[in-house]
């Protein structure tokens, strides 16, 4: 414990001999004043205290950090160490500069000997499954034209992505290349899961997971690339009893972009479980929903009822909400999300942000609270941008009345670096083993960057939150996954919290699943 404190018995009884002990910690400019302890002391016996401390905060966990803020919050990868915090605000955001748009695909390559994840002081991380089948192809490999799906030929996984905790603490993960769900038990004594089981296989590109009723599920929701099924299940159930059902038998599918384009659909269900939101991404970068019907219901969340029928678009002008998140404090639909490419290094942000019901947040028209992409018109009047619940893309995009909608446009909460890829999303849970100051944060994975001239991402980030409301900025985490500018080991793509309040992180570059547990501060 650091701190000088003030040791203070204030006598409250004098029959009775009760004494009342008090102290007083002074840190920072900040008094923490705890109740300690009430003794008694009987006649002419020796007062015995004993101080029982009930909160032993270090002097480094109570000094709140400074982000880094303006041009230096633009980092790339040989800067992300964890515990440093940054802070990206609109004002910090440069022009637009088409010609600083590159293509840097990593080059993913098995983990070096002595490589591992980084995790802050106190924190200890453990290999928990997989990283048995080798380095992940190149992204643009990953998947074939055909879009087929493909168990592993060795090995554990073949692409481990989203992952999300069961009641009853089970680890359902997503193997969206293998077309197969997990389930992932228990641990055994060198810290690996004790058991895992194929739960369901034969999926089309598996991403999103969710149960339901929350508390006691009878449904595993799963969101395909284009459909959403359910499995009968019962807590504890390792394989499904039988057949998934069709929820929703059609959803925008795969696009032109590499690698299929923004074919992850994540699926929740809002706090009093009356409503499925699925998140479709985009089908390109920036074409036009005007004059591009196919992108007619994608960059938004949709809103259906559990038994699958449309009721509307929730939320529009997300250009990729790849990760959606419930906020257990707030009830709020949060959302981690990939933006536009091909206007610069640092354009345009991702962002992680809640998404309020009937919000807009620009794309393609603009982008980050109202900046207008130099590449689009206005959109049209009668048009999805200025009417998500339209029926269909505007008749007439190229001759059609052009209004002015950016402000409308909402900022995200959380600016991220541009083109790291921000996935899935969790919230700490209000009781768990991490230090109190986690309590109620959000962590996300970051895939890593593949059009920016300094790499960037390949990281898990924390996001500070109070009563479930962003600060603005985020931290450094779990870092470690690069080797240099050119090749990357790891790429973080889920988390989720477990049953006993540590952290699990899906990779889908050295194809593993990493448990991080606290362990104190004074371990390494």
């Amino acid at each position: 414990m650091s701190g000088s404190f003030l040791i203070s018995l204030v006598r409250l009884d004098n029959d009775a001999h009760r004494y009342f002990v008090s102290a007083e910690n002074w840190v920072c400019d900040q008094v923490f004043r705890f109740n300690i302890l009430e003794v008694s002391m009987r006649a002419k016996q020796t007062l015995i205290v004993v101080v029982v401390a009930v909160a032993a905060i270090s002097l480094g966990a109570q000094t709140k950090q400074s982000p880094v803020t303006g041009q230096a919050a633009f980092a790339d990868w040989s800067q992300e160490k964890p515990g440093t915090l940054r802070k990206i605000s609109i004002s910090d955001l440069p022009e637009p500069d088409p010609a600083q748009s590159i293509r840097a695909q990593p080059h993913i390559v098995a983990r070096p000997e002595k490589a591992w994840p980084i995790a802050p002081p106190g924190f200890k991380v453990t290999l928990y499954a997989g990283g048995d089948n080798g380095p992940s192809p190149s992204p643009d490999q990953q998947h074939s034209q055909q879009h087929g799906t493909k168990p592993p030929d060795k090995g554990t996984f073949r692409q481990p992505r989203l992952i999300r905790t069961a009641p009853n603490g089970d680890l359902f993960v997503a193997d969206s290349g293998g077309g197969i769900i997990f389930v992932l038990r228990g641990m055994g004594p060198e810290g690996q899961a004790a058991q895992i089981e194929r739960f369901a296989s034969g999926l089309d590109h598996p991403f999103g997971i969710a149960f339901y009723p929350a508390d006691n599920p009878r449904f595993v929701y799963v969101a395909n690339t284009t459909s959403v099924v359910r499995f009968a299940y019962r807590l504890g159930d390792l394989r499904a009893s039988g057949e998934p059902q069709t929820v929703v038998p059609t959803l925008p599918g795969y696009a032109q972009l590499a690698g299929g384009g923004h074919w992850t659909r994540d699926v929740v269900f809002t706090k009093d479980g009356q409503h499925m939101l699925v998140s479709v991404g985009s089908g390109s970068n920036v074409d036009n929903p005007d004059d591009h019907p196919k992108e007619f219901h994608r960059a938004n969340v949709l809103e259906f009822t559990p038994e699958g029928k449309f009721v509307k678009v929730y939320a529009s002008g997300i250009r990729n909400c790849v990760g959606e998140a419930i906020n257990p404090i707030t009830g709020e639909l949060w959302c981690s999300t990939n933006e536009r490419d091909e206007l610069g290094n640092h354009l345009v942000p991702d962002y992680i942000t809640s998404v309020p019901e009937g919000g807009f947040f620009g794309w393609p028209w603009y982008y980050m609270g109202g900046h207008q992409d130099p590449r689009l018109p206005q959109p049209c009047a009668d048009g999805t941008g200025s009417n998500p619940q339209a029926s269909a893309t505007s008749p007439d995009g190229k001759n059609c009345k052009h209004i002015d909608l950016h402000d409308r446009v909402l900022t995200p909460d959380v600016l991220l670096q541009p083109h790291m890829a921000s996935l899935e999303l969790t919230f700490y849970p209000a009781e768990g083993s991490f230090p109190t100051e986690y309590k109620g944060d959000g962590f996300a994975a970051e895939h890593g960057s593949w059009n920016r001239d300094k790499r960037t991402g390949y990281e898990v980030i924390r996001v500070p939150m109070h009563g479930g409301k962003a600060e603005g900025s985020y931290e450094d985490f779990l870092t470690g996954f690069v080797v240099d500018d050119n090749s990357v080991w790891g790429r973080p793509v889920g988390v989720t919290i477990g049953k006993d309040g540590s952290l699990f992180i899906t990779d889908d570059g050295s194809r593993s699943v990493w448990h991080v547990t606290y362990e104190g501060e004074h371990k390494n």
